[in-house]
């Protein structure tokens, strides 16, 4: 049995442990949910290509809700490793939400899943060993200044209920989030993540923003605003997904009018019969299980351009009359993953031409909503490309567009190779969520200034 596999039926069976303290604490009529997080996570900080920061950080932590005659009340409570000690903390948080549930009002939204599911899901992934990440980072960033965060170990998430709802997830994973800069300033920003190290693939990916670098030497091209061919790189597209994923496929969103894909849900606009979305569980770093005690499935949000599921959370569900099926209290997809096209890597320049080849974008936000209208801007490798080569980076410069334009009507391909981002969020602990994207050349990108 792996080491890996070892800690995580400790870690579950610890948790058991607690759910079933818990179980025999209750008085008739209380209702639980109790979910659990940890991490064991190495962390590495470069800066000028070398080592800055090398830590581990091991977390642990419960989130106890208690329930009676409509009233809920919250406590998370971190765990110390020691299970006797963790056990008087969840007495002590008991009596805690005991004394505080008297002074609420009912939920009139509470709608809990009162089925006894099971879930256990451990994905093995081998991790590499830190020091040859190290090795193969500084090796291949030598002469160059290289800012970057490395981020990896198990991530585990489980979910109990009073209704015998049992759920467990375990996921290794890393993510190495880079910055190379050139003397001028100007900078490359890339990422390398996944569940399997590949060193060739690595060489790659870096090798990629190595070259990107050479052209931000040349002398820097402005463009006048109007209308371009442009080339969305896949961390470009993301940052475009992400300002969608708020609201726009929430169940609540959409009822109440505030989703950005009003029209889109409304059969009113659509997207290019060439994208496909799925918010997909299986396989995810993401559990197959809300935080609310809802088992979660694949589903399919976009189907040949049309809308298709929504996300829909406990709290919609009760309010509109719906099926909860597993969303976040947000109703966030946490693993997008878009379907591909036949845009080779090694064409995409040959097809935009002449236009404008992005690696990122930025500050986005909304300049009309219920349009799903965008504005931000282009941000660190934006390149001016002519006849199928680069000539020269581009200024700053703001865009702002629809995007059933970008993703609809302007839509020419889509890469057929995709790259996996993983979130670098480490506010508090590690992130879950992920988008496996394309990249996409559309035959007309609005800038403004």
């Amino acid at each position: 049995m792996s080491t890996s596999t070892s800690t995580s039926n400790s870690q579950a069976e610890s948790f058991k442990d607690l759910v079933n303290r818990l179980r025999d604490a209750l008085r008739t009529p209380e209702q639980f949910t109790l979910s659990y997080a940890a991490e064991s996570s190495a962390f590495v900080r470069f800066n000028h290509a070398k080592v800055r920061q090398a830590g581990q950080v091991q977390q642990a932590s419960v989130g106890f809700k208690l329930i009676n005659d409509g009233r809920h009340a919250d406590l998370n409570i971190t765990l110390s490793g020691d299970h006797e000690v963790d056990l008087q903390r969840l007495a002590e948080g008991l009596q805690q939400l005991r004394e505080t549930l008297p002074l609420l009002p009912q939920d009139p939204y509470l709608l809990l899943n009162q089925n006894d599911w099971q879930s256990n899901n451990v994905q093995e992934h081998p991790l590499p060993d830190t020091e040859q990440v190290v090795a193969e980072i500084t090796q291949a960033a030598e002469g160059l200044d290289l800012v970057g965060f490395y981020a990896a170990g198990p991530i585990s998430r489980g979910f109990a209920s009073s209704s015998g709802a049992f759920g467990w997830h375990q996921a290794n994973s890393f993510n190495f989030d880079f910055s190379l800069f050139h003397e001028n300033g100007q900078a490359v920003k890339a990422s390398y993540a996944g569940h399997d190290w590949n060193s060739e693939g690595f060489a790659r990916r870096f090798q990629q923003a190595r070259e990107q670098l050479a052209f931000l030497g040349r002398p820097l091209r402005t463009l006048p605003p109007g209308e371009y061919r442009a080339y969305l790189a896949p961390a470009a597209l993301e940052e475009i997904m992400g300002m969608l994923s708020w609201g726009g496929f929430s169940a609540q969103a959409i009822a109440s009018k505030q989703s950005p894909l009003q029209k889109f849900y409304a059969s009113e606009a659509c997207f290019s019969p060439n994208v496909w979305l799925s918010e997909q569980v299986s396989g995810s770093l993401s559990p197959a299980f809300s935080d609310e005690g809802y088992p979660r499935d694949d589903l399919g949000l976009i189907a040949k351009g049309m809308a298709n599921a929504r996300l829909i959370n406990s709290r919609s569900a009760a309010e509109y009359g719906l099926a909860a099926n597993g969303a976040s209290s947000h109703e966030y997809p946490t693993a997008l993953v878009m379907q591909g096209g036949n845009l080779e890597q090694a064409d995409i320049l040959k097809r935009l031409g002449t236009g404008l080849y992005i690696s990122n974008l930025w500050y986005l936000n909304y300049s009309d909503q219920p349009a799903a209208r965008l504005t931000g801007m282009t941000r660190f490798a934006t390149f001016w490309v002519e006849n199928g080569k680069i000539q020269a980076p581009v200024s700053t410069m703001r865009f702002d567009d629809s995007v059933y334009s970008l993703l609809g009507s302007q839509l020419e391909a889509l890469t057929e190779e995709r790259e996996l981002m993983l979130s670098a969020s480490t506010y508090s602990q590690r992130a879950t969520a992920s988008a496996l994207l394309p990249g996409a050349l559309v035959s007309r990108l609005t800038l403004t200034l």
